[in-house]
């Protein structure tokens, strides 16, 4: 009697892994489009920001005279 035995693992698996590296493959591609198609990132401003704000002095302390 000759048992009918499968040795082929299922494939299954390697779908969803197709699936992902696919998936990784279209975001680096659109990535890639808009870094050499668009000229990369924008052009950035210079912005100086000067804050001053007044000087304020702590409450006295009570029982210290002044």
């Amino acid at each position: 009697m000759a048992d009918n035995i499968n040795n082929n693992p299922s494939s299954g698996g390697n779908t969803g892994l197709a699936f992902i590296v696919g998936a990784v493959v279209v975001v680096l591609a659109v990535i890639a489009y808009f870094v050499f198609v668009r000229g990369g990132a924008p052009e950035t401003k210079k912005v100086e920001v000067d804050v001053k704000l007044p000087e304020v002095s702590a409450p006295q302390v009570p029982g210290t005279g002044n």
